[in-house]
């Protein structure tokens, strides 16, 4: 009771006593700003990387590009994954010419590194399509096309069939047997006919040199454009 009286006669004068102030609230981090922090360690990673990549190619000595097979001039296709070759070839009818065009990927298959499919433990045969157009400019409304597989060391003909110039094209146009299966004399006439136009091993063994170099000037630039979008 005694105690109870004291806080009593104290209650007037407690109200006079100052407060504890509140300590100021801990700010913390918001979450965009920590999204954008991540997202800007993503991107200087990313860049990194590719110019690392880029150093890497531009002080490594790439593929020299050889000169294409006379008469034969190159159209490469910059940013794209072919390239062209023209010539023009004297028809053996007199006054009259032939256009031939030939255009080949990049690399787009391998095999083992026979034939047979035995892995002898080498490095595999590398595949490049090569598509052959045969036109005249007397007969400008058909071609003869061949299909193509350029290995490093030989040309190996697929299929041949003439083709419509400048009209309408059949959706599923008849393209003949494959070139195996036609009679041996005609698959030696096709043989000679292309290598009479310079369609032939050498130049084969040209579009992988070609090519190879292009392989790497694309990558290269490839690399630059993915750095120019990230950057942006």
């Amino acid at each position: 009771m005694a105690l109870a009286r004291r806080l009593l006669r104290l209650r007037p004068h407690l109200g006079a006593l100052p407060l504890p102030s509140p300590s100021p609230p801990r700010l913390l981090p918001s979450r965009t700003y920590i999204s954008d922090m991540r997202r800007s360690a993503f991107i200087d990673r990313l860049l990194r990387s590719v110019r690392s990549e880029i150093s890497f190619l531009d002080n490594s000595t790439p593929p020299r590009a050889p000169p294409p097979p006379a008469p034969f001039a190159v159209e490469d296709r910059p940013g794209e994954q072919w390239a062209r070759l023209r010539r023009v070839f004297p028809s053996a009818e007199e006054g009259e010419e032939e256009e031939v065009k030939v255009d080949a990927t990049l690399v787009d298959g391998a095999l083992p590194p026979t034939r047979s499919g035995a892995d002898t433990g080498g490095p595999p045969r590398l595949h490049i399509t090569v598509k052959v157009e045969v036109s005249k400019a007397a007969r400008p409304g058909v071609a003869l096309n061949f299909e193509c597989s350029a290995w490093p060391d030989e040309m190996e003909v697929q299929r041949v069939f003439p083709v419509r110039c400048g009209g309408p094209v059949p959706l599923q146009q008849y393209v003949g047997r494959q070139f195996s299966e036609l009679d041996e004399e005609m698959q030696s006439a096709v043989r000679d006919y292309l290598e009479q136009r310079g369609v032939n091993d050498d130049l084969a063994a040209f579009l992988h040199a070609y090519m190879e170099n292009k392989e790497h000037t694309e990558l290269i630039r490839w690399l630059k454009n993915v750095e120019y979008h990230v950057k942006q």
